[in-house]
C-alpha cells in the first residue's frame, strides 16, 4: 500500500508545508540586477517559441472556437453572471496576498466586496457592492506580493496553456494554488466550482477580445515577441514599473496609464 493518498497530499498541513516551501524557494528568484528592466530578459527563448507554437495551435483548434461556440450559446447576462461569480470566488485570494503586501485597506476593500455579493449578490451571481459604491477589487495575486517583498522578475517565459509570464510571476501562480482559503473550506466538488467558473470566464474574455489577441496572434509578423511585449507591458505597468503611457493588452481593453480597469469588473 502506498505511504499516502492522492486525497492526503491536499491536507491542510501538508499544503501550507508546500506554500512555505514555495514562498522560499520564490524569494531566492533574484537576478543580475545590473540588467535594464525594461528590455526583455528571454535566455530560453528558443523553448519558449516551441511552447508558443504549441499555445498557437491549441487556441486555433480549440479555444477560440471553443469560446466562440460558449458565448453564442449562452445569453450575455448569463455570461456576465458567471464572471461575476468566478470573480467573487478569487476576492479570498486577492484579500490573502493583500494582507502578505500589508495592503491593509485593499484587504478589507475585498473583504467588504465578498461579503455583500455573496451574500446579497447571491454567491456573486450579482454585484450588489458595485451598485451601493463600492471599490472595485484589487485583482492582486503572490506575483505581485513577490514585487512588493522585492523579488526580480526574473527570465520570461511562456507556459503550455497558460500563456505568457515570468520566472517571478510563475512561482506566484504555483503559490496562488494554495492562497485561497476556500479551497481549504470547501468539500469536494463544491472547492471545484471556483475553477470551473475561472474556466468559463476565460473563455468569456478569449471571445469578448477576440479581434484584438487574433491580430497578435496570427496577423503579427512575429507573434512571440509582440506577444512577449505586450505581456511585460502590461505586467510592469499594473506594478508601477513602466513609464509608458499607453500600450495594449491582449487580454483586456486598451488601456492609458492611470485608468486600468478590469473589464469584467461590473
Amino acid at each position: 500500500m502506498l505511504p499516502f493518498t492522492l486525497k492526503s497530499l491536499f491536507h491542510p498541513t501538508r499544503r501550507v508545508t508546500a506554500l512555505l516551501g514555495l514562498v522560499l524557494i520564490a524569494a531566492c528568484a533574484n537576478p543580475d540586477a545590473s540588467r535594464n528592466t525594461q528590455e526583455p530578459f528571454d535566455p530560453y527563448e528558443g523553448q519558449n517559441r516551441q511552447v508558443h507554437q504549441f499555445n498557437l495551435g491549441l487556441d486555433r483548434a480549440l479555444v477560440r472556437p471553443v469560446a466562440k461556440g460558449y458565448s453564442r450559446a449562452l445569453p450575455d447576462d448569463i455570461e456576465n453572471a458567471v464572471v461575476r461569480f468566478a470573480v467573487n470566488l478569487s476576492l479570498p485570494s486577492d484579500i490573502v496576498n493583500n494582507v502578505l503586501q500589508l495592503n491593509m485597506r485593499g484587504a478589507f476593500q475585498d473583504t467588504a466586496r465578498f461579503l455583500v455579493n455573496t451574500t446579497v449578490g447571491l454567491g456573486g451571481f450579482f454585484d450588489p457592492a458595485s451598485e451601493m459604491g463600492m471599490k472595485a477589487g484589487t485583482n492582486t495575486d503572490f506575483g505581485e506580493t513577490l514585487h512588493v517583498w522585492g523579488a526580480r522578475e526574473g527570465a520570461y517565459v511562456e507556459l503550455p496553456l497558460l500563456g505568457p509570464s515570468t520566472e517571478r510571476d510563475t512561482w506566484g501562480m504555483a503559490v496562488d494554488l494554495f492562497t485561497n482559503p476556500l479551497s481549504y473550506v470547501l468539500e469536494s466538488p463544491e472547492n471545484l466550482y471556483g475553477t470551473g467558473a475561472a474556466v468559463a470566464a476565460g473563455l468569456s474574455k478569449r471571445e469578448k477580445f477576440g479581434d484584438t489577441i487574433d491580430s497578435i496572434l496570427y496577423e503579427s509578423a512575429d507573434s512571440y515577441a509582440q506577444t512577449r511585449s505586450v505581456y511585460l507591458q502590461n505586467r510592469r505597468f499594473e506594478l508601477g514599473g513602466t513609464s509608458g503611457s499607453t500600450y495594449i493588452d491582449p487580454y483586456g481593453e486598451p488601456a492609458t496609464s492611470g485608468s486600468l480597469e478590469d473589464p469584467y469588473d461590473q
